[in-house]
């Protein structure tokens, strides 16, 4: 039968490759797992299982770390605010210590794409994948929170600022682990502001801004969180968008140009600065 125009033959899309998988019962198991070539993560997968059935992502190995203790859950440790890598974006949603505490962090859950996915990703998979058109890293950026690394080699912690370094790529090494996220809690007179513009809800954002104080961190910009440098809330508006038109040269995709995203981003930082 002659294959139809414009459509794949059955069977050759939306069908992961063959991988080995393996749920370590401990960091330890899985870090050993982590040291086999072409070994991945396994988390909430609702990022890894698509890019596994679109052929984008091909691992011989999934180590699935959903089953290790301690790596989920939420805890205010003096003036932090602790958050385990595998705590899911409908218990981020939930929580009243998120509301309370890291309020641009619960600002930003409900534009997480939708229900279903909430229920299933997680903080710690979002901001490993680093995708560029994500709500957290924007947050990360503007609350300057510290990533918690661990490998075999041990413990360390990363600004935010410096775990994103391009397109879907970070600070993590081959055989590590993001394991919690560390926000600093909120503290009196703190602003913090969170909006996008998508063509849906649940879409990924055109264009989105987390903002923090004096800290503005644009994303769906570029390659990694951008954060608008040289302003002050003692600045008029007038001069933070002049700034912003000078500094910011956002990528163009599919349905937007570089010019409507920059106007867009003009739009976002008066939302943001008069909320």
């Amino acid at each position: 039968m002659a294959q139809e125009a414009g459509r794949p033959e059955q069977g050759s899309t939306l069908k992961a490759p063959a991988f080995a998988y393996a749920k370590p019962a401990s960091l330890a198991q899985a870090f050993e797992l982590l040291a086999r070539p072409d070994a991945k993560v396994l988390a909430g997968g609702q990022s890894l299982i698509p890019s596994l059935n679109m052929r984008l992502s091909a691992p011989e190995l999934l180590v699935d770390i959903t089953g290790i203790p301690g790596l989920s859950g939420i805890s205010v440790q003096g003036s932090t605010v602790k958050v385990g890598a595998l705590t899911t974006h409908a218990q981020l949603e939930k929580s009243e210590t998120i509301q309370r505490h890291v309020p641009l962090l619960a600002q930003a859950v409900p534009h997480v794409a939708h229900a279903a996915i909430r229920n299933r990703g997680t903080l710690g998979g979002s901001l490993a994948l680093a995708d560029p058109a994500a709500e957290y890293p924007a947050v990360a950026v503007a609350l300057e929170a510290l990533v918690c690394i661990e490998g075999k080699k041990g413990k360390r912690t990363v600004n935010a600022k410096d775990f994103f370094k391009g397109l879907f790529e970070t600070d993590l090494k081959p055989g590590e682990l993001l394991t919690a996220v560390e926000f600093p809690a909120a503290k009196a007179g703190d602003k913090s502001v969170f909006v996008e513009l998508a063509r849906r809800h649940g879409d990924y954002a055109i264009v989105g801004l987390a903002r923090h104080n004096e800290r503005f961190v644009y994303f769906g910009v570029g390659s990694m969180p951008f954060r608008l440098q040289g302003i002050s809330i003692q600045d008029s508006i007038e001069k933070a968008k002049q700034i912003l038109s000078q500094t910011l040269e956002p990528t163009a995709d599919l349905y937007n140009s570089s010019q409507t995203k920059r106007h867009l981003a003009g739009v976002l930082l008066e939302r943001a600065w008069n909320a």
